[in-house]
């Protein structure tokens, strides 16, 4: 499924919710017969490309559910509502990985699902999300060892920040912190616009953390689609984003909305995020290994359900984040025929830690 980045999140689809008539929709999601994937862009090519099957490694690898149904990942963005199943609401997409992560809950608890932003009614989803996409893991307040969520590893992802323009191939964090309180206004001679991806953005989350939570100041445009270059439209605009999803997007793996004249510059001196060339571009180790911008990324799921001794236990959605089976979305297989070899064509790296996370419901 290809991404719809340019449809806003306010666009209207065709349903009738809680006595509220919408118009047509204006795209074509999937309708899951198996589970459903919803949540972070980050992780949503590489997500895409192992749900609906890619020969980007040069074999054809697809994840399935075990009785070889399909599985249904979802955009970020799109039109304002989805249908994850056939016997299913409509709810608000969740876009990003805060509101996947919240999708999950929802689906979980029965409690009714909203969007901040998106006139979608809420509504109860019990039962439509099975798995959300996690640009990060659980913050220290959810973690919880007995918590109902479990963060399984999912690749290893690096920030950066993309910059139309010349002059700011190479940003520090405390300069970027300074970007964004709109206190340093210029940098090389350039007069610098920082922008900023939606709130529910686990990339927005994860960088204003590594450059140290700044007050961000009136000059900060708010509110883009995240891992889009195409949002940096003038010189001097400057954005988060990820380094795998660069990666995927130059190299063709993922489709290239990196935008016209935007570059990728190292938030690590002259540690480079990547190397290579055109499209043959490969994650620097180095970069990704930093403490500060490197990160372990995360599909989620209910711990209930991947635990063989609880009576809710599915061994399909088991099957599907069992890192030894060699096509599911956690496995980091080296061999062109493993999920693993998909993922690292689209940029991302062996987790750093292999350990499961247990979290609270968000």
């Amino acid at each position: 499924m290809k991404s719809r980045k340019a449809l806003a999140l306010c666009a209207v689809v065709g349903v009738t919710i809680a006595g509220l008539a919408l118009s047509a929709p204006a795209n074509a999601d999937p309708v899951s017969n198996s589970y459903v994937l919803v949540g972070s862009d980050t992780l949503q090519d590489a997500g895409n490309a192992l749900a609906n099957g890619t020969r980007v490694t040069g074999t054809r690898v697809r994840s399935v559910a075990t009785d070889g149904s399909s599985i249904g990942s979802f955009d970020a963005f799109g039109s304002a509502a989805i249908q994850a199943k056939s016997t299913g609401v409509y709810f608000a997409r969740p876009a990003g990985s805060g509101d996947g992560v919240k999708a999950l809950s929802r689906s979980i608890d029965g409690a009714p699902f909203s969007v901040a932003g998106n006139t979608t009614p809420a509504i109860s989803i019990t039962g439509q999300v099975d798995i959300a996409r996690s640009s990060s893991g659980p913050s220290a307040a959810a973690i919880d060892v007995n918590g109902q969520l479990a963060y399984v590893p999912f690749g290893r992802d690096a920030l950066s920040y993309a910059y139309n323009g010349t002059g700011l191939d190479q940003l520090t964090g405390a300069q970027l912190k300074s970007i964004y309180e709109c206190t340093l206004t210029t940098v090389n001679g350039v007069a610098v616009t920082p922008v900023l991806p939606q709130s529910g953005s686990g990339t927005a989350k994860f960088f204003l953390g590594a450059i140290g939570n700044p007050t961000l100041g009136s000059c900060v445009v708010p509110n883009v689609a995240e891992n889009d270059g195409t949002v940096l439209n003038a010189p001097g605009k400057i954005v988060p984003f990820s380094v795998a999803s660069w990666v995927a997007q130059k190299n063709g793996a993922a489709q290239n909305r990196t935008g016209t004249g935007t570059v990728l510059g190292s938030a690590q001196g002259a540690t480079a995020p990547f190397t290579g060339s055109g499209s043959s571009l490969v994650p620097n180790s180095a970069y990704y290994s930093n403490g500060t911008w490197g990160r372990d990324t995360y599909v989620v799921v209910e711990f209930a359900r991947i635990n063989p001794v609880d009576p809710k236990f599915d061994a399909g959605l088991h099957a599907l984040i069992d890192t030894t089976n060699t096509k599911s979305l956690t496995n980091f297989g080296a061999s062109i025929t493993t999920s693993g070899a998909v993922k690292t064509k689209f940029g991302f790296l062996a987790p750093s830690d292999p350990t499961v996370l247990r979290a609270k419901l968000s």
